[in-house]
């Protein structure tokens, strides 16, 4: 133990292969294997800059194609909506002044029709139990059926209305 160096000495440069039966390789082959300065080493780092360098190019060609969908997706949108040279130039008080007016349309849609007393009854009586049980609210089971079913009444009259 301890002998023998673990490394090979300086001077044993030159490769020697014994082979037990005779070589089918040329000895210009052997010869041309023996001389190259090629290592592991070098062979592993070649390798792996070819890789590297074959990821990137893939890399790139799907960052071209996912480019190409982005412009054909919006410019497909630009078609579908487009855009007004008015639009690009309003100011702030043009915009506020449209949101404004939008708004006001739709307060004027918003006309709510009262709500029959059956339905304010029950509404009614789902307040009152949930102030009684207010640690208990699931004891007011009955009178969330009531209503509901008031609710689904007030449905189905509107459906037939608007539907006949």
């Amino acid at each position: 133990m301890g002998s023998s160096a673990s490394k090979p000495e300086a001077s044993q440069s030159s490769h020697v292969w014994k082979a037990s039966s005779p070589v089918g390789i040329s000895h210009d082959v052997v010869e041309s294997l023996q001389s190259s300065t090629e290592t592991d080493t070098t062979r592993a780092q070649t390798l792996e800059l070819a890789v590297q360098a074959r990821v990137s190019a893939e890399l790139r060609k799907l960052e071209a194609q996912e480019s190409a969908a982005l412009k054909a997706a919006q410019s497909k949108s630009e078609e579908l909506v487009p855009v007004r040279d008015e639009d690009k130039q309003k100011g702030r008080e043009a915009v506020s002044k449209e949101v404004e007016a939008l708004r006001a349309r739709l307060d004027r849609r918003k006309q709510l029709k009262p709500v029959p007393d059956s339905v304010e009854r029950a509404r009614g009586e789902v307040v009152r139990c949930l102030r009684e049980h207010d640690r208990r609210p699931l004891d007011c089971w009955k009178e969330v059926e009531a209503f509901r079913e008031e609710v689904r009444q007030l449905e189905k009259g509107w459906v037939e209305k608007v539907v006949s």
